[in-house]
């Protein structure tokens, strides 16, 4: 049941729904005492004004040593109300007059009064109102509980304290009375606020259900499903639409590798179908001159060096596509590279009548991986020369461009087509198919541009197609002075 994410949040909803139910009934029963305590200490502080009138004014007309006593009795009859006990002690703490007094004299005052001043409770109360002018306290006798309020005064010169004590019996019945009702309460908004929690729980959750049916029918075969969008600004639109970014970006991957894997195949099928056909032919006879066996060998040579190249090609950009090829950084200088790498390409510029030109590069400190950054020199040097025509030309620069290098091979090629500028670096696209399978340009299998790219990648740099129109075509690399691991 817990595995339920609307369950949970309906948990999670009543529990807090209970702590906040159960602070407010607890702030709200200390309200209600606290306002209880002070009106009741108000009323005794009242009475104790109007009482000490009463007692004064009946002392005058009364003389002789039970004087206080008399009017004492008088005041007491004249105040009465229920649940009040009064008191009048000397500042021994003797009881000089008491509700006790009226009682004996069978004016019908409560019973009680004679256990509650006899009481350790009151006793205790009468000592702690000794040091005041005025003491409020809780006086206690069986399971009845009382508000004292004792207060100093004088007549005749001798000071005396009153003490009057008032029942708490209906203040408790209207806190129980309080907490019963919030013993109710609470139990019955917790189930209505539980129901109403899990029914917007799952009122709310339904998109989030709705999209993962759906997502769970999205499969290989229909991957450009999409997952609905109810409403774009909201938290679940975001998802969704995040959702759908995902899958726009797998579909695009998936295609990819699936162009990929289909132009692989196609690639290797040729050299592998010439392979074995040459092959056959050679054996096709049990008997043939040296000069036949010399031309099948030379193709199948030629072939299988074209597919030595592909695989290497393929290997190394499955090994960067899985992050297993990690730079071997060393401090050189680009200048000095890049140099070699004209040298080394002199020959095949040669060949075919092609001009390979270097301008004057000043000195040009990196660290870097050595022999990547050679590979993809030799790369881009290799594809302008194979698309430039014989008595074209092809020059070399580097430049420094801020923090960076800007490395820069032209060619007075074809150019590429402008219907392939946008894919010249995915694997496999070639400008011109016919002449790239030719022998005499080496039978590139457009993983060239891809491989170089990577490169300039890996190095936090670039490589991007600068120009390429009926004149030729530029590539720029931009490289920076230093990589940061």
């Amino acid at each position: 049941m817990l595995d339920s994410v609307r369950v949970r949040l309906t948990m999670w909803y009543a529990a807090m729904m209970a702590v906040v139910l159960v602070a407010l009934s607890v702030i709200t029963y200390f309200i209600f005492w606290q306002s209880t305590v002070q009106r009741t200490d108000g009323n005794l502080a009242e009475l104790s004004d109007a009482f000490l009138t009463t007692l004064n004014a009946e002392i005058k007309d009364l003389n002789g040593a039970d004087s206080v006593k008399l009017a004492g009795l008088t005041a007491i009859v004249e105040h009465r109300f229920q649940d009040h006990v009064f008191a009048i002690l000397d500042l021994g703490g003797k009881v000089i007059v008491s509700s006790q007094d009226v009682t004996a004299a069978g004016a019908g005052q409560d019973v009680g009064a004679e256990r509650l001043l006899g009481s350790n409770s009151f006793l205790k109360f009468v000592d702690a109102a000794d040091g005041p002018e005025r003491y409020f306290g809780r006086v206690r006798e069986g399971k009845a509980h009382y508000r004292g309020f004792a207060r100093r005064f004088e007549l005749d010169g001798k000071k005396y304290e009153l003490v009057i004590l008032q029942s708490l019996h209906q203040q408790e019945e209207m806190l129980e009375g309080v907490t019963a009702t919030f013993a109710w309460v609470i139990p019955i908004s917790l189930l209505l606020a539980s129901a109403s929690g899990y029914f917007l729980a799952r009122k709310s959750l339904a998109p989030v259900v709705a999209m993962s049916s759906q997502a769970g029918k999205i499969g290989a075969e229909n991957l450009h499903e999409r997952l609905a969008v109810q409403n774009e600004k909201d938290e679940l639109g975001h998802l969704a639409l995040s959702f759908n970014n995902l899958l726009d970006r797998l579909g695009h991957s998936f295609e990819r590798q699936k162009r990929f894997m289909a132009d692989a195949s196609h690639e290797l099928r040729t050299p592998v179908a010439i392979l074995r056909g040459e092959s056959e032919v050679a054996l096709s006879k049990e008997s043939r001159a040296p000069e036949e066996y010399r031309e099948s060998l030379e193709t199948l040579h030629h072939e299988s060096q074209r597919l030595t190249r592909i695989v290497e090609d393929l290997f190394t950009l499955t090994r960067a596509d899985a992050g297993q090829y990690p730079l071997q950084l060393s401090e050189f200088y680009l200048d000095e590279l890049i140099g070699e790498c004209v040298h080394s390409a002199r020959t095949l510029a040669k060949a075919k009548k092609i001009t390979l030109s270097c301008k004057k590069i000043a000195e040009s400190p990196i660290q870097a991986d050595e022999s990547l950054l050679r590979r993809m020199i030799l790369n881009l040097l290799d594809n302008a020369i194979k698309y430039t025509p014989e008595g074209g030309s092809v020059s070399v620069s580097c430049e420094p461009a801020g923090s960076e290098y800007a490395v820069a091979i032209s060619d007075t090629g074809i150019g590429v087509p402008e219907e392939l500028r946008s894919r010249i670096f995915e694997r496999f696209v070639r400008a011109d198919k016919a002449r790239s399978r030719s022998p005499e340009d080496g039978g590139g299998a457009g993983l060239g541009l891809s491989i170089s790219r990577w490169i300039a990648e890996a190095h936090q740099g670039r490589l991007e197609l600068a120009q390429s129109d009926s004149d030729g075509s530029t590539f720029k690399a931009f490289l920076p002075a230093r990589v940061t691991k």
